[in-house]
């Protein structure tokens, strides 16, 4: 793979990367959360609209139906193959080229099927569209869970009050349940070594967080430059 094609620029170039305690609050981390939140949604919709046209092309290939449906397949998951290079050059900066376009070596309506049909590009960006649907699932459970439990840990000190003076709780309530023998448990977290403890956990929570979603945006990145771009 040329260094040309996939320039490091100021949005995605290994040197620009925030250090390990910046990096909770740099830009590049929140492009990447961004990254993760909207993967979700496209990788649904590409998934709902790749299986259904799939499964109706296949089911309807003994009839003259269903070659233009698999091209249909196909130009739909070359155009969501486009909208994911444009969601990594835009909040990653990293252009990745396109594939060939398509070559129509024949004139006419079934010229242009069976050539979108041998189409390599078009079969790769079904693919990704399929594998990457679980990895999206994944990817947006664990950069949701991670993000919002680091931050609300970490600033745990500065609402903890609200317990208190709101509830009938003296602080945070971590467990309450009823024992066998009908002893009532309680466990609040009230005391500073307690709050201090929760807010450290937060914080170690908080510096890790870019790293784990980082590591996950990089295999969306590896997996569309694998299928989503020809020139590798």
């Amino acid at each position: 793979m040329s260094t040309a094609a996939y320039p490091a620029t100021a949005l995605g170039g290994h040197h620009n990367r925030p250090g390990f305690w910046r990096a909770p609050f740099s830009p590049q981390t929140f492009r990447e959360f961004g990254y993760a939140l909207t993967g979700l949604p496209m990788a649904a919709l590409g998934f709902c609209l790749v299986i259904p046209l799939f499964s109706a092309g296949i089911g309807l290939v003994v009839t003259a139906l269903g070659l233009p449906v698999l091209a249909l397949l196909l130009a739909v998951a070359r155009g969501l193959g486009a909208a994911e290079r444009l969601r990594i050059r835009t909040l990653f900066g990293e252009e990745l080229p396109a594939p060939r376009e398509l070559t129509v070596r024949r004139e006419g309506v079934w010229g242009r099927i069976t050539a979108r049909l041998a189409d390599p590009a078009g079969w790769k960006a079904v693919l990704h569209q399929v594998v990457m649907f679980p990895w999206a699932i994944l990817s947006f459970t664990l950069s949701v869970t991670f993000f919002a439990l680091g931050w609300s840990l970490a600033l745990f000190p500065l609402y903890q009050w609200a317990f208190r003076h709101y509830t009938s709780w003296e602080g945070y309530r971590v467990a309450d349940w009823t024992s066998s023998d009908g002893v009532h448990h309680v466990y609040e977290i009230t005391s500073v070594p307690q709050i201090t403890g929760v807010c450290l956990l937060g914080l170690v929570i908080l510096f890790l967080t870019p790293q784990l979603i980082r590591g996950l945006t990089a295999v969306n990145r590896l997996a569309a430059r694998a299928l989503l771009s020809t020139e590798n």
